[in-house]
């Protein structure tokens, strides 16, 4: 049976992506779409934002380009690699 923090982890990897996805999208505030924006926001934002703070976007062709999510997925799968494999799975 494959670890809690597991699977735990990779859900938040999950809403990340979807997050990052959305994020290419205009989103009309009363549509559906709009509101599991705002549940993913809330649930990224604690750990998005402050290494946004820390470390601002890259200019790329006149848009910046936000690393904060490329960032947490590498942590995010740094820590995953030894429960994975301390699990056996």
């Amino acid at each position: 049976m494959s670890h809690p923090l597991s699977w735990l982890l990779q859900a938040y990897i999950v809403v990340i992506f979807v997050r990052v996805v959305l994020s290419w999208f205009p989103i009309s505030p009363d549509s559906a779409l709009a509101s599991v924006y705002r549940i993913v926001y809330a649930l990224t934002e604690p750990v998005l934002g402050p290494i946004r703070r820390v470390m601002p976007g890259v200019g790329v062709g006149g848009m910046g380009l936000d690393l904060s999510p490329i960032i947490v997925l590498l942590v995010l799968e740094i820590i995953l690699i030894p429960i994975v494999r301390g699990a056996g799975l």
